[in-house]
C-alpha cells in the first residue's frame, strides 16, 4: 500500500537530517581582522549569491557520505537577507544604528581585551557592525539573531568599574559585549534587540523534528523503520556529543550571578552530561554517578527533557541489547522516571520508545525496566530532592525502599515505601497497624533529631525526607546530625479517655516525657524529681544497682539545673554580649589572651558545678525511685501522666514567640504561645498559669503575614507574634477549628496548605478524628508541604 505523504516524504527521509555544512564541534576560525560569521541552526549568505542551501543532521560528528538537502521553510530561508558592501543611508531594514564600543580579543601575544569603536546596525535578521558609517564601509562581522539568542541588561557594577554601560548580546559562537557612555542609549539597544529576538520563530532541532515525524507515523512500521535507519541522531552512538539534542538559549541567563555548584551554560552542561552517561557503561559503581546526573537535572530543570532524549537515543539500537552497559542506561532512565516528569512531547516520545522496546524484546530485562518506567511516570510528581543512595540501589533492582519509623513507647515499624509514597500514606498504614483507627486524637510523622523536631507535611514524599537525612548526615558533625522519622500525636483532642493497655497510652506517655525534658511543663523541682523516678520505674521496674540508668539530661530538664545554680548565686557567667566583647578583646588587645583564658576557666567551672548539681539531683531521684518498689510499669506510667495533667496546659503545643502589642515598633516580649484543643493561651516562660487565654469562638481571624510573623485577631485586638514556626501554628489552629465545627477557617492564601479542598466535608476523606494534620515548617529554600489528614 502507498505510504502516507507519498514519494516526497520518503525522499526527505532517505539520507536523514544533516547539519549546516559542517559539524557542530568544529572550532571557530576567526583570524584577526576578518569578518565573523555565525553558524549552527542559523542561516547565512555570502555576497550576492543569495541564501545557501540547507541540510540538517544529528549534532554529532558523522562520517562523510552523500547528503540530501531538505526543503526549508520560507521563514528560515529569509533569516539572513543579502547584504551590500556597507551601510546604506536611510536603510528601511535598519531598526537601530549608531556608534558603540565593542570588546575585541587580542592576538596570541596580546590576550587582553581592548575596546574599539564601530558602527552598529540592527535589522530584523542580525546585528552587524562596520568600520564606519559612510556608504561602502566594510562590514566586519554579523551576529545572526534567532530565538535562542539573548541579551543582558546594563550592569551598574560595570559602569562603576569602567565608566561605560554594557550591553551583552549572546549568540551560539560569538558574544558581543558593547559599551556606551549613556544609559538611555544602552537601554534602547537592549529593548530593540530583545524585540527582534522575541519576534523570531522558535528554532527546532533535528531531534524535535524527528520526534514529531515519529508521532505522526507511529502507525506505519515501514516508515518508522526508515526514519530510524536513515537518522543516526535517533540511535545509540559511542562518539561524543558536540551539541545538545534540544534547543537551549545561547549563554546563561545571568552572567553576573554565580551559578549553583559552578555550572556552565545549559548547552555546555548538556554535552557534559552525555559524556557522563557514556561513562556509566564502564563504571563499576554507578550509584554516585547516577545521583550526580539527577542532582544536575534538579538544579538545572531545563536539562530534564534533554537527558530523557539522550537516554532514549542511547537505548535505541544498542550494539549489545540487554548487556551490562545497555542496562546502565535503563537503570538511569528508571531513576529519572521516579524523579522528574518530562514535558508532554518528550513524554509521548518516551512512552512510544518504551512500547517499541517491549514489542521488539518481549520478556527481556529491558522490557521489564520499560514496564516499571511506564508505571512510575503515571505517579511521578515534583520532588524536592534527588533519590538517596539507598533509594537508587532499590530502584536499580526495581524494588521498594524499606523505611524505619520510630514509635515512642513501642517497637520501631518498618514500612516499604516507593519513590511516590507520601507521608499521609505511611501515617495511614501506621494508624491501622497500631490499632489507632478509633482514636479521636490526631497523629503525624515527625522529622526528629536530638535537638529538633518538626512534623512532615501531608503531600511530602517520604523519599525526599530520607534524602534530606542523608544530606544532613554528610554536612553535620555534631551529635544532632542523626535524624529519624517518628510517629507521634499531633493534635490532642481527648487525653482523658485513653485506655491504659493501649499503644496510644504508651505514645502519650512518651510525648509527655519529651515535654517535661524540654521544659514545656512548668512544675516545681520536687515534682520533676518525682517524675524522673517514675520514669526510671517504668523503664527498669524496681531499683537495682545493675539496672541501666539513662543520662541525667534524659531524666531531668537541664534548665532546672541552671535554675538551681542561679538560686545559689552561682549562675552562668556574664551575658552573651559580654562573651562577644571578651572575644573581640582577645584578638585585638595585649591582655586579650588572658581574658580568653579567664573565660575558658569560668566555663570549665560552670560545667563542674553543673556536674555537681546533676549528681546531687540524681541522688535525690534514686532515693525517690527506691520508694516505688513494687509499682508496675503501667501503674508508673499512669502516675507520671497524672502528675503532668496537673498542669492546666497539658495537651497544648507550646511555641516560643516574641509578642508585639502593636505593629508600630513595640518592644517584643518573650512568651509561650500555647495552642490547645479548646483555646489559645499566652504564658510567661516557666509559669504554670496563662496570663491571657482566648477560646476559639472569640478568634475572628488568623494567618501568616510573612515567613516569621503570625497575626491573631481576637475581638477588637490584633496580636502579632514572631516565630520561626508560623506555618505550623496556623496549621494547628486550623485543625482545632475544624474539629470544633466552627467554620472559622482562615483565608486560603494565608495558609501553607491548610485551605486545601481535602479539608472539606465533601472531599471524600475519612472523618477528621482519623486525620493527620501536621503543619510542615518549610526547610531552608524549600516550600511548605502543608498538612495531611488521615
Amino acid at each position: 500500500m502507498p505510504f502516507p505523504g507519498g514519494f516526497w516524504w520518503l525522499l526527505c527521509c532517505r539520507q536523514g537530517f544533516t547539519l549546516l555544512r559542517r559539524d557542530c564541534g568544529e572550532p571557530d576560525k576567526e583570524p584577526d581582522g576578518e569578518a565573523e560569521e555565525e553558524s549552527s541552526f542559523e542561516l547565512r549568505s555570502k555576497g550576492a549569491q543569495g541564501p545557501l542551501p540547507l541540510s540538517l543532521t544529528q549534532p554529532v560528528r558523522t562520517s562523510s557520505g552523500p547528503e540530501r538537502s531538505l526543503p526549508v521553510s520560507e521563514e528560515m530561508r529569509s533569516l539572513i537577507t543579502e547584504k551590500g558592501p556597507g551601510p546604506v543611508e536611510n536603510d528601511p531594514d535598519a531598526i537601530v544604528k549608531g556608534w558603540l564600543q565593542r570588546e575585541v580579543r587580542g592576538g596570541v601575544k596580546g590576550p587582553w581585551i581592548r575596546p574599539r569603536k564601530y558602527w552598529f546596525v540592527l535589522t530584523q535578521d542580525s546585528l552587524d557592525y562596520y568600520s564606519g558609517s559612510e556608504v561602502g564601509a566594510r562590514r566586519l562581522g554579523t551576529l545572526v539573531l534567532t530565538s535562542l539568542c539573548s541579551v543582558l541588561w546594563p550592569d551598574k557594577q560595570t559602569y562603576k568599574e569602567t565608566g561605560y554601560w554594557g550591553v551583552t548580546v549572546l549568540g551560539r559562537k560569538h558574544c558581543y559585549r558593547l559599551y556606551t557612555e549613556h544609559l538611555n542609549e544602552a537601554v534602547h539597544w537592549v529593548c530593540a534587540v530583545q524585540k527582534v529576538i522575541r519576534g523570531k520563530a522558535p528554532v527546532q532541532t533535528p531531534t524535535q523534528l524527528l520526534m514529531r515525524d515519529i508521532e505522526e507515523n507511529c502507525g506505519s512500521p515501514a516508515i518508522l523503520e526508515q526514519i530510524y535507519r536513515c537518522n543516526p541522531v535517533l540511535r545509540y552512538t559511542s562518539s561524543p556529543l558536540y551539541a545538545p539534542l534540544l534547543p537551549f538559549p545561547y549563554g546563561s541567563s545571568d552572567h553576573s550571578a554565580p551559578s549553583p555548584r559552578g555550572y556552565m551554560t545549559l548547552r555546555d552542561e548538556a554535552v557534559k552530561l552525555f559524556n557522563s552517561l557514556q561513562q556509566l557503561e564502564s563504571e563499576r559503581d554507578p550509584v554516585p554517578l547516577i545521583q550526580g546526573v539527577l542532582q544536575t537535572c534538579l538544579d538545572l530543570q531545563p536539562l530534564v527533557d534533554e537527558i530523557y532524549c539522550q537516554l532514549v537515543k542511547q537505548t535505541t539500537a544498542p550494539p549489545a541489547p540487554g548487556g551490562p552497559g545497555n542496562l546502565r542506561y535503563w537503570q538511569l532512565l528508571t531513576c529519572m522516571s521516579c524523579t522528574f516528569l518530562p514535558s508532554p512531547p518528550v513524554l509521548r516520545y518516551l512512552r512510544f520508545h518504551l512500547g517499541r522496546t517491549e514489542s521488539e524484546c518481549p520478556g527481556s530485562e529491558m522490557a521489564e525496566y520499560g514496564r516499571f518506567i511506564g508505571a512510575a511516570l503515571d505517579k511521578t510528581q515534583a520532588r524536592e530532592c534527588v533519590p538517596s543512595l539507598d533509594e537508587i540501589v532499590a530502584l536499580l533492582q526495581r524494588q521498594d525502599l524499606l523505611c524505619t519509623v520510630h514509635c515512642p513507647g513501642t517497637a520501631a515499624c518498618t514500612v516499604a515505601v516507593s519513590s511516590h509514597t507520601t507521608a499521609e500514606e505511611v501515617a495511614r498504614e501506621l494508624v491501622a497497624r497500631l490499632g489507632l483507627s478509633q482514636s479521636p486524637n490526631v497523629f503525624a510523622l515527625y522529622e526528629q533529631s536530638r535537638q529538633h523536631e518538626r512534623p512532615v507535611g501531608r503531600a511530602t514524599l517520604v523519599a525526599d525526607v530520607l534524602t534530606r537525612f542523608e544530606n544532613l548526615a554528610g554536612e553535620e558533625t555534631t551529635q544532632d546530625s542523626t535524624w529519624r522519622l517518628c510517629f507521634k500525636h499531633y493534635g490532642f483532642l481527648d487525653t482523658e479517655n485513653v485506655p491504659r493497655d493501649s499503644v496510644e497510652f504508651a505514645l502519650l506517655f512518651e510525648q509527655a516525657h519529651e515535654m517535661v525534658i524540654r521544659g514545656y511543663v512548668p512544675t516545681p523541682e520536687e515534682t520533676l524529681q518525682s517524675l524522673a523516678a517514675l520514669r526510671l520505674q517504668s523503664l527498669n521496674s524496681d531499683f537495682s544497682t545493675h539496672a541501666p540508668v539513662p543520662r541525667p539530661e534524659e531524666l531531668f530538664p537541664v534548665h532546672a539545673l541552671h535554675a538551681r545554680l542561679r538560686a545559689a548565686g552561682q549562675g552562668p557567667p556574664r551575658c552573651p554580649a559580654a562573651r562577644l566583647r571578651a572575644g573581640l578583646l582577645a584578638g585585638a588587645l595585649p591582655w586579650g589572651h588572658s581574658l580568653a583564658k579567664q573565660q575558658a576557666e569560668q566555663d570549665q567551672k560552670l560545667r563542674g558545678r553543673l556536674r555537681e548539681e546533676g549528681a546531687t539531683v540524681m541522688a535525690a531521684i534514686v532515693d525517690r525511685w527506691k520508694l516505688l518498689r513494687g509499682m508496675g510499669r503501667a501503674e508508673a506510667m499512669a502516675a507520671y501522666l497524672a502528675l503532668v495533667r496537673e498542669w492546666p496546659g497539658f495537651g497544648s503545643t507550646l511555641f516560643d514567640v516574641d509578642f508585639h502589642t502593636s505593629p508600630e515598633g513595640s518592644f517584643p516580649q518573650r512568651l509561650w504561645l500555647g495552642v490547645g484543643a479548646k483555646a489559645v493561651s499566652l504564658y510567661k516562660p516557666g509559669e504554670a498559669e496563662p496570663f491571657d487565654s482566648f477560646c476559639y469562638s472569640r478568634i475572628s481571624s488568623f494567618g501568616v503575614s510573612d515567613s516569621s510573623t503570625f497575626h491573631l485577631s481576637v475581638g477588637d485586638r490584633d496580636l502579632l507574634f514572631e516565630c520561626s514556626r508560623v506555618d505550623e501554628i496556623a496549621q494547628l489552629l486550623h485543625t482545632y477549628l475544624t474539629s470544633l465545627g466552627t467554620g472559622q477557617t482562615p483565608p486560603q492564601e494565608e495558609l501553607a496548605d491548610g485551605g486545601h479542598p481535602g479539608n472539606s466535608p465533601d472531599s471524600g476523606l475519612p472523618p477528621l478524628q482519623q486525620r493527620l494534620c501536621p503543619a510542615a515548617e518549610p526547610w531552608p529554600r524549600q516550600p511548605s508541604a502543608g498538612s495531611f489528614p488521615i
